[in-house]
């Protein structure tokens, strides 16, 4: 039997999508975890550390006092104005009660920049409706000193059950051509690495901004191709997209906070994990 660290009351906003079902499952055997759910769902309701929360309805404060939650993981997805929002009164939260939160933000951030990968102190800069309101949250958390927060950026996040496979799969059998970048070069991670990457920040007291995506680089097109391979997929319809003439990169690389080697990825993982 594990035993529980009482030292951390986890709340986990967003528990019901793909990461936060996976932060809940990585996390719940080590600490006191509560999550976030939106819409009715049995397993949900009958778990007593789960919380039916809409984010454009309900106040957020009135399931942090009943948590009492020392780390705060916002995964959730919805209306953007309702989460900035949410994330004020969150903030707030955190100062008054020296909670922490850990804020999922995503490559998206740096996607008005094309011509290199991007670091962690990096100016944010985005061309995109997404990117602009991550940025919008991450500059909230920035005026707070350092040990209120943890911004983690994100690139595209793969795995068995993630919403992309479940699309490339969709795509696939209703012979929908798939849409590729050729001229994209991201990296990639995984719901697995990501929720192991996460425990350690916890465990190890972090703060501060991290990168969360493979240490190499891969070029949308050819590694979309190789998935479709590794799930033995033939002949697959694709439809090659060119938005620029050149290479753009969309791709969030550490330098400043690295983590251990066992907790750093390629891109070759993904397509093994996959293969399982």
């Amino acid at each position: 039997m594990k035993e529980i660290n009482n030292k951390h009351r986890i709340l986990i906003l967003g528990a019901s999508g793909f990461i936060g079902q996976a932060l809940y499952k990585e996390l719940c055997g080590y600490f006191r975890t509560f999550g976030t759910y939106c819409r009715d769902n049995y397993a949900f309701n009958k778990n007593q550390h789960y919380f039916q929360y809409n984010i454009e309805e309900d106040d957020i404060f009135e399931i942090l006092d009943i948590v009492k939650p020392t780390i705060i993981i916002s995964a959730i997805r919805g209306n953007f104005s309702a989460q900035i929002i949410a994330h004020q009164h969150i903030t707030e939260y955190v100062i008054v009660n020296n909670s922490k939160l850990i804020f999922l933000s995503s490559a998206n951030v740096f996607d008005a920049y094309s011509k290199f990968p991007s670091y962690e102190n990096d100016k944010t800069l985005s061309h995109s409706m997404y990117g602009h309101f991550k940025i919008k949250i991450e500059n909230m958390l920035l005026r707070l000193p350092k040990h209120y927060y943890i911004i983690i950026r994100l690139p595209m996040v793969f795995g068995a059950q993630s919403p992309r496979i479940q699309e490339i799969k969709f795509h696939i059998k209703e012979k929908i051509p798939f849409e590729v970048f050729p001229n994209l070069i991201m990296n990639v991670t995984t719901d697995t690495k990501v929720t192991q990457q996460i425990h350690y920040l916890i465990n190890r007291n972090k703060k501060g901004i991290f990168h969360l995506g493979s240490e190499d680089l891969v070029h949308h097109d050819d590694f979309i191709k190789e998935i479709i391979a590794s799930l033995n997929i033939k002949n697959p319809l694709l439809k090659q997209v060119y938005t620029t003439n050149d290479d753009r990169y969309l791709a969030v690389l550490s330098k400043e906070n690295k983590l251990p080697k066992y907790l750093q990825l390629l891109s070759q993982e993904i397509l093994t994990e996959l293969e399982v």
